[in-house]
């Protein structure tokens, strides 16, 4: 099959981040032909002139919509393309000059209907994002690419970089409702198509993430209360390690009582040992001593933001039986006509 790509990115209220990802296209070292196809999902700041500015040099196709959630505006857009393989990301990324290269060569070597890709950190990216790229990636944390150059049949995809056939796409309808979590819901309904997945190590795009501690909070939150209502729509998917969060927590929580009450130090050196391995790590990766100490504040957001919402959610659902639409609507979207 002859592939033709179509990136499509939904932006909502990132006029300055779309500057930086087209300008990032405009260097992609390839003769493949592609087009972008950029979704406005209903910002009040919207990117219509950055846009413009770039349509003498790349091919845009540009649509406007009322607000309905990331998924919903990706499926709007892949609706609209014209290309036969969709390419999707989010609107914080730049991708590195091979990238589109490294997409066509592993698929036209071993094709899969859906591809994901990993980030990395840029040199232009603020420290805190540099910290919070580590906490997410590395292999010693709950972040991080699941999966390796030989996983296929059980890699999970995310949305951030991520590639979907046109077929694939229309027997699957695409994303669903939920965000965050609408990515492995495609992954495990496409597997239940019976496509397959991969990774392509080699296509990574640099993601800017989230640009404050609150934010990355709300967003590492989120992604734990969304694994419950997952694990309850896929229970065959269900797997020890989303509890690690919560018993990370549970386990700090406890060492510092069995401190103070019995004056007993055995767990939290432990927990202390662990720290100086992450600091070890991420001095090593970003050679910079601050990001290795905001490093651990990293992994300490990410893993008390995940196990308090994953064990919310999981109280919520499993125990009480709520409805996750109505407990938690803030994790759900209207699909627009």
């Amino acid at each position: 099959m002859q592939l033709q790509f179509s990136f499509i990115i939904p932006v909502y209220n990132r006029p300055d981040e779309i500057e930086e990802l087209l300008l990032s296209f405009t260097k992609l070292e390839t003769t493949l032909n592609f087009e972008i196809v950029i979704v406005e999902d209903g910002s009040t700041l919207t990117s219509e002139s950055i846009i413009n500015s770039f349509k003498d040099k790349l091919d845009i196709a540009y649509f406007k919509k009322d607000n309905s959630g990331p998924g919903d505006s990706r499926n709007y857009g892949m609706k609209r393309a014209k290309g036969n393989y969709y390419i999707i990301l989010d609107s914080d990324c730049i991708l590195p000059p091979p990238y589109l290269n490294e997409v066509s060569n592993s698929l036209n070597e071993e094709f899969v209907h859906c591809f994901g890709g990993p980030d990395a950190s840029h040199q232009s990216f603020s420290k805190i994002q540099k910290a919070i790229n580590f906490s997410m990636t590395s292999f010693i944390t709950t972040g991080g690419i699941r999966g390796h150059k030989k996983s296929v049949n059980k890699f999970q995809p995310r949305s951030f970089n991520m590639g979907l056939s046109k077929e694939a796409f229309i027997k699957s309808e695409g994303f669903g409702e939920i965000h965050p979590g609408e990515d492995p819901d495609l992954s495990i309904r496409l597997w239940n198509l019976g496509y397959q997945t991969k990774l392509i190590p080699e296509a990574y795009v640099f993601h800017k993430r989230r640009i404050s501690w609150s934010k990355f909070y709300k967003q590492v939150k989120k992604f734990g209360l969304v694994r419950p209502i997952l694990n309850a729509w896929h229970p065959e998917t269900k797997k020890i390690t989303y509890w690690f969060p919560t018993l990370f927590l549970f386990g700090f929580i406890l060492s510092l009582a069995l401190l103070v009450l019995y004056s007993f130090k055995g767990l939290l050196i432990l927990y202390l040992l662990y720290f100086l391995c992450a600091f070890v790590l991420a001095l090593f990766k970003t050679k910079s001593f601050y990001i290795a100490v905001l490093s651990l504040a990293a992994i300490t957001i990410q893993f008390f933001g995940y196990g308090i919402g994953f064990i919310s959610a999981t109280i919520l659902i499993n125990l009480l039986k709520k409805d996750p639409r109505l407990q938690f609507p803030e994790l759900f979207f209207k699909k627009s006509c």
